[in-house]
């Protein structure tokens, strides 16, 4: 079976006849699109997308090679996965109802941080790790970025509070409710805090590193985020990122590495290998 392609004499007219008012629509289809992509890929739906897209190609293909069976197979699993899509993708479904409801579906960008409080958002937190390691309180504080962390904030207990230094220090506190667990950070709000976080499979890790920097490590290898902890018994700072960490880092240190993840710059290098390239640059190695 031959599959006819348009040739350049039909592609022509159809750009000659294209309106404004094709255009419009074709435009809006594509923002529609793209909000939805960018919404999925903030939770682990995206590769779920990637099969089900997968799976109309084949079919499709099946049908043009007539590949009978194999097309009936696949359209009957496509049919009864009608209702197992719903079913899966039931949470992306209802928050993004709740997306489009809120009236930001075609104006929020993903990362929305106003100028004037980028600067705020950032001393809040540099100087809630800085009191937790002069006191040598464990924390872990993980900073959300492209990959949503909305499972992991569910296990946890729920916040929705503006960032502030006095809030990350109480969460922390010894022998209260939450200050085993993880505080999720998103934009310039506290998600959730208590919660449970994917501990790394990296066995040659150090034995000094206790579970605090192992769960680190663990959500860093998991999404992009940026986690940073504060040692119980040293009041060590330390961050990890894709999967490394980086250990005893200053305050000053910290700020610029926060600065630079909510306002990055062209540079593709992750804040782990900057800051070692600049450590080695100061120590003349």
């Amino acid at each position: 079976m031959w599959i006819s392609l348009p040739n350049i004499q039909d592609i022509k007219d159809i750009l000659i006849n294209i309106r404004i008012r094709d255009i419009i629509d074709i435009l809006i289809v594509a923002i529609a699109f793209y909000k939805l992509f960018m919404l999925i890929r903030e939770t682990r739906a995206e590769q779920l997308t990637k099969g089900i897209f997968a799976l109309f190609i084949f079919t499709k293909l099946s049908e043009w090679l007539e590949l009978y069976t194999i097309n009936w197979l696949l359209r009957q699993l496509m049919t009864v996965g009608t209702l197992a899509i719903l079913i899966v993708f039931q949470p992306e479904l209802r928050r993004a109802l709740e997306y489009i409801g809120r009236s930001r579906f075609l104006t929020k960008s993903f990362v929305e941080i106003k100028d004037e409080s980028l600067f705020v958002v950032v001393e809040e937190i540099t100087e809630a790790v800085a009191s937790l390691s002069r006191q040598k309180i464990g924390a872990l504080i993980v900073m959300e970025r492209k990959t949503g962390l909305s499972e992991v904030a569910e296990t946890g207990t729920k916040i929705e509070g503006q960032v502030s230094s006095e809030l990350l220090i109480n969460i922390f506190i010894p022998n209260t409710p939450l200050h085993d667990g993880a505080v999720i950070i998103k934009e310039d709000i506290i998600k959730a805090a208590g919660c449970f976080l994917p501990l790394t499979d990296n066995m040659s890790l150090s034995k000094d590193l206790g579970t605090r920097h192992r769960a680190a490590l663990g959500i860093s290898e998991k999404s992009d985020s940026l986690a940073i902890v504060v040692s119980e018994e040293t009041g060590a700072i330390s961050i990890a990122e894709n999967g490394s960490i980086a250990r005893y880092l200053d305050i000053k240190t910290l700020e610029q590495i926060l600065l630079d993840m909510y306002k990055p710059k062209d540079s593709k290098q992750s804040f782990i290998t900057k800051w070692r390239r600049k450590y080695e640059q100061r120590n003349g190695k």
